[in-house]
């Protein structure tokens, strides 16, 4: 049998991959996030020398918030929902676009118990990045289990993502 990883530890594992290549390309990170209220940003800033890389982190739970301090457009988000592809982006882009940074992670999702539909189960969330030169990308995710574990995957999904972007 093989032991069972540790959630904990393995996010400061992609945290630490992420933080070398960060620093490796000179470039600070930004995050925009809804589901996960801020756990990539604290996931970051956990970590000793984050000043380094790290730039700032903005918790748009809200879409007042999403438009107000992101600039997403209230027409995408009556058109699309929250917890969709352009809105993701929009985060992504807007985070890049307000902050000193090479790299901008966004979330925004459903991490249940409620809030989903049949078009928008529970355990849907949209994943975007961002880079001055790479432009911006998106990818839909669809994870199973609790609230707790719907946001810790999220945030492992985001590290990863940026590591890939790098």
């Amino acid at each position: 049998m093989s032991a069972a990883v540790d959630p904990l530890a393995a996010v400061e594992a992609d945290v630490l991959a992420l933080a070398d290549a960060l620093r490796a390309k000179g470039v600070r990170l930004v995050t925009a996030e809804s589901c996960t209220g801020g756990l990539i940003a604290a996931a970051c800033t956990a970590i000793a020398g984050s000043s380094d890389w790290f730039d700032r982190g903005v918790v748009t739970y809200s879409n007042d918030a999403k438009t107000d301090l992101l600039g997403v457009s209230g027409a995408t988000l009556r058109r699309h929902g929250a917890v969709s592809e352009p809105v993701a982006r929009a985060m992504a882009e807007g985070a890049l676009a307000r902050a000193p940074a090479g790299l901008a992670l966004a979330v925004t999702g459903i991490a249940g118990p409620g809030g989903g539909s049949p078009d928008k189960p529970v355990g849907t969330v949209w994943l975007a990045w961002a880079t001055p030169d790479g432009g911006v990308h998106a990818r839909l995710l669809q994870l199973d289990g609790d609230r707790a574990s719907i946001r810790l995957q999220t945030m492992r999904h985001a590290l990863q993502a940026g590591l890939q972007a790098l």
